[in-house]
């Protein structure tokens, strides 16, 4: 047998024996849980680090670009790395609801996990403002869908004051363990990596997620398994820029529902994290987000929703600033099905309709 053969039957082996039990079991000793904790999981995290050639040949100077694809999660999003503490923490608690405010993703992953773990999941949501994907998701996995007239941030301050006057648990990322959860996903950069990335750029909504990968990075820093901390680097729809600048937007608009969020409730912990880390909170536009959403999809076979690719256009909008021979990790948050529409709408794939059935008509469509 070929050394190639036996180090595939060994993977192969292990992955038999020891298959991912998701990210709380698998990194248990630095979160908040413990023996009584009933695990509510999915098996979500260990998603993929993908290296992006186009993107780096883009910036060039020898900088090595990656992709964290959360959108390969159960639900498709980040979400589910917070939801799994979050409910888990719930349902150790005695928790028989839980309720959030969603632009989408949050609504999908709070109902999937509730579920699960045998709770009932309230969502309130924007209506006319949540991507097809993501609400098919949270009726399906069971959910009370409730949609309001009105922004995620009215959404929020409602679903905040229910929880505060009922027996309802609040597991949007004003809950601390929605954020424990998050920050597994800086851990499994630096376990592939081997060390920390030079620049983390990283989409900005409600700004939990950017407070949670900083969180994640300085614990691993403090326990000598990273030499040195990424720059923070969050970016924001300018139509929706409330932390780039420093204003409430009281009418948040952008084709990336999933950040179209004028009042992150994580405001502070992300500007100390950009404090910290020297970083810094730019804005992208629609058309640049759009375009970044393209590369990934038709250069680099990943299909990623809009929210994400903000990251992406925000590295490449600023890409003169990269220091030479860096590594740079950008976060894609969720599954371009996520939102078909957006999908359909934007693309320059040929798409050739009505064709006569026959070879003919067939070959002649395509070249030949």
């Amino acid at each position: 047998m070929s050394l190639l053969k036996k180090l595939e039957q060994t993977f192969f082996n292990n992955q038999a024996m020891h298959p991912w039990p998701g990210l709380i079991e698998a990194y248990r000793d630095w979160l908040p849980v413990t023996d009584k904790t009933p695990i509510i999981t999915l098996q979500e995290g260990a998603t993929p680090l993908i290296p992006t050639k186009s993107i780096s040949e883009r910036i060039g100077r020898e900088i090595k670009v990656f992709v964290k694809y959360d959108g390969l999660n159960p639900t498709g999003s980040f979400k589910d790395r917070g939801m799994t503490m979050a409910i888990s923490k719930a349902k150790e608690a005695g928790s028989e609801a839980v309720i959030c405010a969603s632009t989408g993703n949050t609504s999908a992953s709070a109902a999937a996990y509730a579920r699960r773990g045998g709770i009932k999941a309230f969502v309130l949501i924007p209506d006319g403002y949540v991507a097809q994907g993501k609400l098919a998701q949270a009726l399906v996995y069971g959910a009370e869908v409730l949609a309001i007239r009105g922004n995620f941030d009215k959404a929020l301050d409602i679903v905040r004051e229910l929880s505060n006057k009922f027996p309802v648990t609040l597991v949007n990322s004003v809950n601390p363990f929605r954020l424990q959860g998050q920050k597994t996903a800086a851990f499994e950069i630096i376990d592939y990596l081997g060390e920390a990335p030079d620049w983390l750029c990283i989409p900005m909504g409600n700004a939990g997620n950017i407070s949670a990968y900083w969180m994640g990075f300085e614990e691993y820093f403090q326990a000598g398994k990273s030499k040195k901390l990424p720059r923070m680097m969050g970016f924001q729809a300018s139509g929706s820029a409330p932390l780039v600048f420093n204003k409430v937007i009281e009418n948040p608009n952008t084709i990336a529902t999933a950040i179209r969020i004028g009042n992150p409730v994580n405001k502070e912990k992300a500007i100390a994290a950009k404090k910290k880390s020297n970083g810094d909170f730019k804005d992208v536009t629609d058309e640049e987000i759009i375009n970044a959403y393209k590369i990934l999809g038709k250069e680099e076979g990943i299909f990623c929703e809009p929210a994400s690719a903000a990251s992406v256009a925000g590295l490449l909008k600023h890409k003169e600033k990269i220091p030479n021979g860096s590594t740079v990790v950008c976060v894609l948050t969720g599954n371009g099905l996520k939102d078909p529409d957006c999908a359909i709408n934007n693309n320059e794939a040929k798409f050739y309709k009505d064709l006569d059935p026959e070879i003919k008509t067939v070959a002649k469509a395509m070249g030949l």
